[in-house]
C-alpha cells in the first residue's frame, strides 16, 4: 500500500506501525511515531494498523543544539 513516511511517498508491505519499523530497519526504542499527526504510544505500535494514504512521521533524537 502507498503511505507517506517522513514526507516521502513509499510503497510498503507492512500493516502495522511495528511491522513498518521492522520493514524500514529501524532498531531500538529511542524514537517517536506520529500517525496522521497523532503520537502513537510505543505500547500500541503492534496493534496500530496502517491504511493506504496514512502519513507517518518517525522522529529520532539528535545530539547538538
Amino acid at each position: 500500500m502507498r503511505v507517506t513516511v517522513n514526507g516521502e511517498q513509499r510503497e510498503i508491505a507492512s500493516n502495522s506501525v511495528a511491522a513498518l519499523l521492522r520493514e524500514l530497519d529501524y532498531e531500538g526504542t529511542h524514537f517517536a511515531i506520529a500517525l496522521n499527526y497523532d503520537v502513537v504510544p510505543k505500547s500500541r505500535w503492534s496493534e496500530t494498523l496502517l491504511t493506504a494514504g496514512d502519513e507517518i512521521e518517525i522522529i529520532t533524537p539528535r545530539q547538538g543544539g
